[in-house]
């Protein structure tokens, strides 16, 4: 069989009659689809799914004819013996078919208020072709067209204005790769090919376009006024989620992770995830149970969900994201929890787990993550597989916002362009080119691995929210939008028409959905919220935990000595940088105890301990392999041919995973990102380290929003570490401050962890106890930079072995407490430059003590170190931060009650300022002088005087 198709593939099997040859050969492959040539099989793969059902119906045959004019076309003679007019007009014909495949989205009906004026577009004229006054029964070639390979002119132009500038608008003009457009072309220009919907698939979508209407319908009457951002206006989402997941599900999708902002959500919650009605009339009315694990709780329209929902492909575990009302913000944390969950199924290419985004248009267009994730969708670190991006348009931003002041771009989709995404205009109001339109989306991630847009044009019947009265600002929209029937109304009288349904049976669709609303029902897909895939998380081992849970995070002798030999060892012919190769003769002398251990060493040291147990590690950051400050060096490179080495990949064959990623130049997308890795994730340590501290300004709202109160709004555990480096080293107001005063700031109810460890040992202990310890709490630490290779910043080998975090440091001089008459408070960098002026004026009457965790603060243990100076006259809080930043205000409650009359508590740093450091390096070493001084022996401004409230009154 095999031997003679090959005889036919190279004798005349692209011939133009042989589409019966095809035919066979089709045969052959759903008997056996190795038995026939690659190639072909490949095409055959490609088949929708529903053509492979029956190979009499007459669009499979036409599809045969098709591929065999595909392989003809590549070894085509251009025609011969045309005239020159004839010539011309074979290739205006050609450029007016481009003119389509390019701009004919423009002239597309997808606006279902018809609010502006069709645009002209001289690529779309006949005459601008010069075709106008030829006959348009002339026969033409069709080039590259899905169609016949000679047509008649008024059936060129009836077929592509019909591919179009129909209910779709596609662009993909801006894609490079050959073989996505033409995969692209082939199902705009074949739509009657792929699109084929039965009368019970029709009468499905008008059943769930008559639940989105009824719900919004419901609670409108039931809670006026209330506040639910309704979907009126787009309730095609609900039919198009419904269709994407369960078409997720024939593709073996097992799980999809939807992010969306509020507009919609109470529809997609009861809709499409089953949540039971009465749980949301329970939140509309403030019947709701207080959770100890979430303090302060959300609004409705902000909360998250999780389900698993029947397809023909099985159970597909769907989970809806918590969001606040940033909008985009979302999108990074969903990319994120994706990845988490992609490698725990070791989902290496995103089969698996499919990441959803639905956006508004003008948030879209507008917020700048936007950008910054679809940035990270093709990078090695971040890639997901391919987002589907569902842009629910209403045409309008805020209610009184003019569409014309939203974006500089024609679409709000522009953006996408950036990555090469195909975008599908589609017209709300048409809900089978919507469904099309899914399925072909959901295809083209599968096939390509890549993001893809669908903007689906529609209106907001309401305001921005249901109090507000949008007409005031916009009267000629809402003027039309009064008169316009609802989707549900035009779809059902188009089933009417078409006698897939009678009227009387549409009405019963209305009433049979609000009696379910009223008995609890809802028409959802088959769900449960019972099921444990084998690959869920159990997070139940991590609540209820407190912050002082013993761990021990020592490790032997032997595996310190195992560890160490694993990862300095490096394979022969693998040439270091000299510098490098420096650090690394040091590195082995740490590791046989015969030079103390630096932070860089022991950083490493933590990571590879964990690795061995069983521990995955993702550390990201712009510079987190090198290091910024020369330290880390995760990842060697061959000086010779440039290749990369990482170390902590290759300890032993049983070890976890461990991805160090250089991000792009992101913080608010990559911290989002890794945030929502760390809430999939409680079992791996998940870390981003900024390349300064301040950096972190840039992802404000994602500390905000999420990291700070995730736990308090959501019941989110989140274990996600965040490396700041911090201290003031004269590199101006950008370079030295991590702004620990916000951190501090939005401290509460132990929603997060602030800590500043200053030696070796203390890097080593707090990153094991992080994921030792069943905490699940964010922990950001306050990093150093000239620390990094401070001869007193160095650990003895056997503080590794035996030691832990210490969340306070007492003295570590002989100094006798009884005759201190100044202890000295403080953190971070500052420490050692005050023990060095100490010690160099031999002063024995002043103890220093460093706070290594300023959040939880460690009462107990401080309370016992400072017991030990009783006879101290003097409490000084040393800071470099000017007086409005740094710890002060957040921690100087903690010591007003050691204040008395013979006992004052000061605060020496520097003056309140706006910017956080100075720009002069000579300021800078002046300032830090003065308050070393001042700490130490200076006489202290009686204005930096605090005392006991209490003894004050």
């Amino acid at each position: 069989m095999t031997k003679t198709l090959d005889v036919l593939r190279s004798t005349s099997a692209f011939s133009g009659g042989n589409a019966s040859f095809v035919e066979e050969l089709y045969e052959s492959y759903l008997k056996d689809p190795e038995s026939i040539p690659p190639d072909w099989r490949h095409k055959f793969d490609e088949l929708p799914q529903q053509e492979k059902l029956d190979t009499a119906h007459e669009p499979i045959r036409q599809r045969f004819l098709h591929l065999v004019k595909e392989k003809r076309s590549a070894t085509a003679t251009p025609q011969e013996n045309l005239s020159p007019a004839a010539a011309e007009q074979q290739a205006s014909v050609l450029r007016y078919i481009n003119g389509y495949r390019m701009r004919g989205h423009q002239n597309a009906d997808l606006d279902p208020l018809k609010l502006r004026d069709m645009v002209s577009v001289d690529d779309l004229d006949l005459a601008y072709h010069k075709l106008d006054n030829i006959d348009q029964n002339t026969i033409y070639n069709t080039g590259s067209l899905f169609a016949p390979e000679r047509m008649a002119l008024k059936d060129i132009i009836e077929l592509v204005k019909k591919s179009y500038c129909g209910s779709i608008g596609t662009e993909y003009g801006h894609i490079t790769d050959t073989k996505q457009k033409r995969w692209i072309q082939e199902r705009i220009e074949q739509r009657h090919l792929f699109q084929q919907f039965s009368v019970k698939e029709k009468r499905w979508l008008l059943t769930l376009l008559t639940a989105a209407e009824g719900i919004e319908k419901y609670l409108h009457t039931r809670y006026v006024g209330q506040k639910r951002f309704s979907l009126e206006g787009g309730e095609t989402l609900i039919p198009l989620l419904d269709d994407l997941i369960q078409h997720a599900g024939k593709n073996d999708i097992n799980e999809a992770v939807i992010g969306m902002a509020h507009r919609g959500r109470i529809n997609v919650l009861t809709n499409i995830l089953g949540k039971p009605p009465q749980e949301i009339f329970d939140e509309f009315e403030g019947r709701v149970s207080v959770d100890p694990q979430r303090l302060s709780g959300d609004v409705k329209y902000h909360m998250g969900f999780s389900t698993d929902i029947d397809t023909p492909g099985g159970i597909v575990h769907t989970v809806l994201g918590f969001n606040p009302s940033h909008l985009e913000i979302i999108n990074p944390v969903i990319e994120g929890s994706v990845r988490a969950r992609q490698r725990r199924r070791g989902d290496h290419d995103g089969s698996r787990v499919l990441p959803i985004l639905i956006h508004g248009d003008s948030a879209f267009a507008g917020q700048g993550v936007v950008m910054e994730t679809l940035n990270l969708s093709q990078t090695r670190g971040y890639s997901t597989g391919g987002t589907v991006h569902i842009i629910t348009n209403n045409q309008i931003g805020f209610t009184t916002s003019n569409p014309l002041d939203t974006r500089s771009t024609l679409y709000c989709t522009d953006v996408a362009k950036m990555v090469q995404a195909p975008i599908f205009h589609v017209n709300g109001d048409d809900p089978e080119a919507v469904i099309y339109v899914t399925r072909l989306a959901l295809d083209f991630r599968m096939r390509f691995r890549k993001d893809v847009v669908i903007d689906m044009i529609c209106y907001r019947r309401l305001g921005h929210n249901e109090a507000d009265e949008p007409s005031v600002t916009q009267p000629e929209m809402y003027s039309k939008i009064r008169n316009h029937p609802t989707i549900r109304t035009l779809y059902a009288d188009k089933l009417v028409q078409e006698s897939a349904i009678t009227p009387q049976e549409a009405r019963d669709l209305v009433d049979n959905y609000r009696e379910s609303l009223e008995a609890g029902i809802v028409e959802a897909r088959p769900v449960t919220c019972a099921l444990r895939h084998p690959y869920a998380v159990r997070w139940n081992s991590f609540r209820g935990i407190e912050w002082e849970h013993p761990c021990d995070t020592a490790i032997s002798i032997d595996e310190f000595n195992q560890l160490a030999e694993s990862l300095l060892h490096v394979p022969g012919g693998f040439e270091l940088h000299p510098r490098v190769e420096k650090i690394w003769t040091e590195r082995r002398r740490m590791a046989s105890g015969d030079q103390l251990i630096d932070w860089g060493f022991a950083e490493n040291m933590a990571y590879a301990s964990l690795l061995a147990k069983g521990v995955p590690i993702r550390l990201s950051g712009q510079d987190s392999g090198r290091g910024t400050f020369f330290h880390r060096h995760a990842v060697l490179h061959n000086q010779t041919n440039g290749e990369a080495l990482i170390p902590l990949q290759h300890l032993s064959q049983d070890q976890a995973d461990f991805l160090v990623i250089d991000s792009l130049l992101s913080e608010e997308a990559v911290l989002g990102y890794e945030y929502g890795y760390a809430t999939a994730d409680p079992n791996s340590l998940t870390i981003w380290e900024a390349q300064f501290g301040d950096f972190a300004n840039g992802a404000q709202v994602v500390i905000d929003q999420f990291i700070t109160s995730g736990a308090e709004k959501w019941g989110l555990l989140c274990g996600l570490v965040m490396l700041l480096p911090h201290g003031f080293e004269g590199q101006g107001a950008e370079h030295s401050s991590a702004r620990p005063e916000r951190f501090l700031r939005l401290c509460a109810n132990h929603n997060i962890q602030v800590c500043c460890p200053t030696n070796a040992s203390q890097i080593f202990h707090l990153l094991r106890r992080q994921i030792v310890r069943p905490y699940r709490h964010p922990l950001v630490v306050l990093t150093p930079k000239s620390l990094l290779r401070h001869r007193l910043a160095t650990s003895s080998k056997q503080s590794l072995l035996e030691g832990k975090f210490e969340n306070v440091i007492d003295e570590i001089d002989e100094i006798d407490p009884k005759k201190v008459k100044r202890v000295v408070l403080c953190t971070g960098k500052v420490y050692y430059e005050l023990l060095e002026t100490r010690r160099s004026r031999g002063l024995e009457d002043v103890a220093i003590i460093r706070i290594e965790q300023l959040y939880p603060f460690p009462q107990k243990e401080f309370d016992k170190v400072i017991k030990q100076y009783k006879n101290s006259k003097m409490i000084i809080w040393c800071q470099e931060e000017p007086q409005n930043q740094g710890a002060w205000d957040q921690i100087k409650h903690r010591f007003y009650p050691l204040t008395s009359k013979n006992r004052q508590l000061h605060y020496v740093g520097r003056s309140t300022a706006a910017a956080p450091a100075v720009g002069y390096r000579s300021v800078h070493i002046a300032q830090q002088e003065t308050l070393i001084d001042e700490a130490l022996t200076g006489r202290i401004n009686p204005r930096m005087n605090y005392r006991n409230q209490a003894y004050q009154q």
